[in-house]
């Protein structure tokens, strides 16, 4: 099946995307006269055939940059975007909430409908600053540069060059020196640009806050929780949230290092002694390349639903896949929806590891959330809050376990693979909270020094067990960690989501191992709905509870426990 654009009522079919054929356009919706309900409703579903063109335009701008970081024209052309469309746009944008806000007929809408939509625009009409469009663009463009310089690193270990995602294959060897070289020599990589980050990083900082001093905030997270949309929980939530995970979850994982060590037959566990497998063999290797592992993908995702591994199928029909490592590809993964083709685009950066099977499936779920919700009405309703985004690909990662047989034919490696997984999922809590508490001290500290940053990430990096490894002589690498976070130069607080949906991915996977049917229906019912409803309506439309207390959080770590003695 060759996927094609949705066909366009307003916009002309072959709209070429500069500013001297968008200004018109923009100009007839500004000027546009609105006489009834019904023209409301057609002026919206026109604003979201535009808004929906723009989008894809600009995804292919980034994957195709991301996919080359040292390719100077495509970086031109995501900078072109950036820089002369958006700040046009931004204005432009911001009359058109006012013009849909003051309607006479707004009141006629349907009000559950338009209920979260609504609530949006005029969230955005409340934050919106004209000073802010340059400063907005100056951070597009700043944060680009981060996928430039991390992009650019490899190692060399026994005479071969890695990129580091290659490298930390090595991190899985029995062999303790050999694994020791790795991440030395990866650790060492990453400390030559530490500089370079943390000027980037200084920048990024001051320019968030002065958006937010102009919005009327009096630091950059406050803006950020509105900004995000956080209508469910506040600060104090995420702060109770972080107590609960050090109370619940950090003495899991202190018991698991320990019982790491004695198997390991070591007096203390080293940085480069946590991926390594405690049972003596060698790493798992589910795929040979990227090619199996989209295939295997497909295969998994068919034992589920046979619509689950159809879209995929799709995908890899239409080249909609970037999977393996390579030098000068950007670090990370994503899936990118591409607004009117009604399907996404998977990016990742495979070296062959178990690691790899679960980015795969993570990114999985996110686009079978894509297609699920390709022919809601509006642009606008398929744009979902992260909390809600995170809980698909994260629940597919712990759904799609039990079919994992496509990857491991030999049940004892079978049963490995799900120790490590749920291992991992444990792992996921602390440094989310480190990762967001840290990010909490940075932005309501707007005029901290280097030194000072330092100093806080640590004694955060502390609190929750400090990948409860010993650090002794490696000072410098622990204190520079967080420069490795992606989220924390390109898509600032947009982290806390992860521990939310990973509680509420857990939660999922109880309803599917009770009931696979039923669990797998209220999964996908929920990700139908996109942003149509509050979270709270979505997470129960999924069966579970948005909730993340201390009780709840025992409760499910409870339930992973007992799961995990299953392995055993």
């Amino acid at each position: 099946m060759i996927l094609e654009k949705a066909k366009r009522n307003y916009l002309p079919q072959d709209l070429n995307i500069d500013w001297e054929t968008l200004e018109p356009i923009f100009d007839e919706l500004l000027n546009r006269k609105i006489t009834s309900v019904d023209n409301l409703e057609q002026w919206l579903a026109d604003k979201s055939e535009v808004e929906a063109a723009l989008e894809e335009d600009f995804a292919w701008r980034y994957i195709k940059m991301s996919c080359d970081t040292a390719n100077h024209d495509l970086v031109k052309s995501f900078q072109y975007f950036a820089t002369e469309i958006e700040p046009k746009i931004a204005p432009i944008g911001n009359e058109l909430n006012k013009k849909l806000n003051h309607s006479e007929f707004v009141k006629d809408l349907d009000q559950e409908k338009y209920f979260i939509y609504l609530r949006g625009v005029r969230k955005a009409l409340e934050l919106f600053r004209e000073e802010n469009i340059p400063l907005q663009t100056e951070l597009q463009v700043e944060q680009q540069k981060y996928q430039g310089i991390t992009g650019a690193m490899s190692v060399t270990l026994n005479g071969q060059e890695y990129t580091l995602e290659q490298a930390s294959n090595f991190l899985k060897d029995l062999n303790r020196d050999t694994r020791k070289e790795a991440w030395e020599g990866i650790t060492a990589r990453r400390l030559e640009d530490k500089d370079k980050l943390d000027g980037l990083f200084n920048k990024l900082k001051d320019l968030r806050h002065q958006v937010a001093l102009n919005a009327g905030f009096d630091n950059f997270r406050d803006y950020m929780f509105q900004a995000l949309g956080r209508f469910d929980y506040t600060p104090q939530d995420c702060f109770d949230f972080h107590d609960a995970i050090e109370k619940e979850v950090v003495p899991l994982l202190s018991a698991q290092a320990d019982e790491r060590k004695k198997l390991l037959k070591l007096e203390t566990l080293k940085p480069w002694d946590t991926e390594v497998d405690t049972s003596g063999k060698a790493a798992l290797k589910p795929f040979e390349n990227g090619i199996e592992l989209i295939e295997k993908t497909i295969n998994c995702f068919n034992k589920l639903n046979s619509y689950l591994g159809s879209r995929l199928e799709i995908m890899k029909e239409n080249n909609l896949f970037d999977v393996e490592s390579r030098k000068g590809k950007a670090p990370g993964g994503y899936n990118y929806p591409l607004s009117e083709t009604g399907a996404p685009f998977i990016f990742m950066n495979s070296a062959n590891s178990f690691r790899d099977l679960t980015t795969m499936v993570h990114e999985g779920g996110h686009a079978i959330h894509t297609f699920l919700t390709a022919n809601l009405e509006l642009n606008d309703f398929k744009h979902c809050p992260s909390e809600v985004a995170e809980l698909a690909s994260m629940s597919m990662e712990l759904i799609s376990m039990d079919h994992w047989d496509e990857f491991f034919k030999n049940e004892e490696e079978l049963k490995r693979a799900k120790r490590y997984q749920l291992k991992d999922v444990l792992k996921t809590l602390p440094w989310v909270a480190v990762i967001d508490s840290f990010q909490h001290w940075i932005y309501t500290h707007p005029n901290h020094t280097t030194e000072e940053r330092t100093q806080a990430w640590t004694k955060i990096f502390n609190r929750f067990g400090a990948n409860f490894v010993d650090w002794s002589g490696h000072q410098e690498a622990m204190e520079n960690l967080w420069q490795k976070q992606l989220h924390i130069f390109e898509v600032p607080f947009y982290y806390i989501e992860y521990a939310i949906a990973q509680l509420g991915a857990i939660a999922v996977w109880k309803n599917y191992k009770e009931n696979p049917k039923k669990g797998l229906s209220n999964y996908m019912e929920a990700l139908k709905l996109g942003y149509t409803k509050d979270m709270k309506t979505i997470y129960e439309t999924a069966g579970i509870a948005f909730n993340f207390s201390a009780p709840y959080i025992k409760e499910l770590m409870d339930f992973v426990r007992l799961e995990l003695e299953k392995l055993d």
